[in-house]
């Protein structure tokens, strides 16, 4: 990532690959595509597919130990065998043309396509994590792909009389399917990073629906966006079902009732009305949903591949501190820490100090964040980073901030400011808690704390110093007008507020 590009989403916190990797080795689904390579053998029948031959079933649902009575054993036997071989778990050498199961006819020996466990397969017990969670990510291409396509009495009822699909009548476009799924785990990923977001919390499954549905500047949703909220939920429900196996969500569905009342009016007003939840007492029974840490994982492998920044806490702990500085400076606060701790750790004190500090310089626009980042990292720090700190107390920019440092930890020799030094940095902490969003929006993030404790802090900087605004128009800081102004908007003081817009028209007139 380079110094100048900034993310535009939250990052988020992933569990170590070896935690990830153990998680994918224990999703149903691909723990049944890996017993099944290994099973494969001289003896396993393909047809021209590359599919087990339904003579073949029964042997791979017992292998697996699935319920043979169950009508769905079958499926999910075959759905395993399908993500083995797409995974290159499995390697098959298909028939030239399709032919029968050879049990259904008596001395049938035409040809049938073979299948042997494939070279990836070595990659589940000696390979490194990172190569498990890249089989991991090929079998979630493979579901998502089965996910997109419609339920199978859907197909069975767009068949024309000749056998052949009758698109027309089955509304299916694959690229549309594809990419509203792509669009709500998109979504759902988003919820689960966003700052106080749902990553240890389930989703409501109306949320979700409407999240893709209804407008944003939707007031009360119409009784046909109402429909096809529903709609979308019923589709998320059978997706979700498909993805749940394969580890990437935690998945609580519709309830049964509530899906046979789904053309009822009070279901659509209930379940789904203007992107709200339910009552909290009947959530559950929409359907919840949340990704795992293996699906937070999958879903950002996908974007980064669909070339979305989608940032991860410690991948800059090995970058230097002017990158560190001026990407956490778009971070949320907690974000920020998050990241700086994995960049010191490791990092002996005294150079890591030296190096933020000179990364924290700078009269650009972003100057007063780096400096509060800055800060931030080197709350923690102790009498180590003092050469350091001690080294920038003559420093125009940094003087001020080293001061502070010095006093927090009941240094006695600290020099004392001078006045320029004291209004400087009292405008660059301004700045900095203004680029954060807390009152002019945009910014990093600070949330609505920094909305309201930013105008306390104005009052409490300016307090101190008597005829404060007739010496703060001078200050010789790149964004003096811009703070004397929010001053003027956001001090309690209406006499005060009055005065900061004046010098605020002052430093305007001067340039500054």
């Amino acid at each position: 990532m380079s110094a100048d590009s900034h993310p535009t989403l939250p990052p988020v916190r992933l569990l170590p690959d070896a935690e990830l990797a153990r998680d994918a080795l224990a999703a149903p689904l691909f723990a049944r595509a890996v017993r099944l390579a290994r099973w494969a053998g001289p003896d396993t029948r393909v047809d021209t597919g590359g599919e087990l031959v339904p003579g073949q079933l029964p042997e791979a649902v017992a292998l697996l130990g699935l319920d043979p009575a169950d009508e769905d054993s079958a499926a999910h036997a075959s759905q395993a065998w399908r993500v083995a071989v797409d995974t290159g778990l499995v390697e098959v050498t298909e028939p030239e043309e399709d032919v029968a199961d050879p049990g259904e006819a008596d001395g049938d020996d035409r040809e049938f396509g073979t299948a042997e466990p494939g070279e990836d397969l070595a990659l589940v017990t000696g390979g490194t994590p990172g190569d498990v969670l890249d089989l991991w990510l090929a079998a979630l291409d493979t579901v998502l792909a089965d996910a997109a396509v419609p339920a199978l009495d859907d197909l069975v009822d767009a068949l024309d009389a000749g056998g052949e699909i009758d698109f027309d009548q089955l509304d299916w476009n694959p690229r549309r399917e594809a990419d509203f799924l792509d669009g709500v785990l998109a979504n759902l990923y988003l919820l689960a990073v966003a700052e106080g977001g749902t990553a240890d919390g389930p989703v409501p499954l109306p949320v979700l629906a409407a999240s893709m549905v209804v407008p944003d500047d939707m007031g009360d949703p119409t009784d046909a966006v109402l429909e096809q909220v529903s709609d979308a939920m019923m589709r998320l429900d059978d997706q979700f079902r498909q993805l749940e196996p394969i580890g990437l969500v935690e998945f609580r569905p519709v309830d049964e009732e509530l899906m046979a009342e789904a053309e009822d009016e009070d279901f659509l007003t209930a379940g789904a009305g203007s992107g709200s939840a339910p009552d909290e007492e009947d959530v559950s029974r929409y359907g919840l949903v949340r990704l795992t840490p293996l699906g937070l994982y999958g879903i950002r492998a996908r974007m980064l591949e669909a070339g979305v920044e989608a940032p991860a806490v410690g991948e800059l702990a090995g970058k230097g501190a002017d990158v560190l500085l001026d990407v956490v400076s778009h971070y949320s606060e907690a974000a920020a820490e998050a990241e700086i701790e994995q960049w010191l750790a490791g990092r002996p004190v005294p150079e890591a100090a030296a190096e933020l500090l000179a990364a924290a310089r700078g009269a650009d626009a972003g100057g007063p964040l780096r400096r509060l980042r800055c800060q931030q990292a080197l709350a923690p720090a102790g009498a180590e980073a003092e050469p350091a700190v001690r080294a920038v107390l003559d420093d125009a920019e940094l003087g001020g901030l080293a001061r502070v440092w010095l006093a927090e930890r009941g240094v006695a020799d600290v020099p004392a400011p001078d006045e320029e030094m004291v209004f400087w940095l009292t405008v660059d902490t301004i700045a900095a808690q203004l680029a954060t969003g807390g009152a002019d929006g945009g910014g990093a993030g600070a949330g609505e704390g920094a909305e309201a404790e930013l105008p306390l802090l104005i009052q409490s900087l300016t307090a101190h110093h008597a005829g404060f605004f007739e010496q703060a128009w001078r200050v010789e800081h790149p964004a003096t007008a811009h703070v004397l102004e929010a001053m003027g908007r956001l001090h309690p003081d209406k006499k005060a507020a009055k005065e900061a817009r004046k010098a605020a028209f002052k430093a305007r007139s001067r340039g500054v």
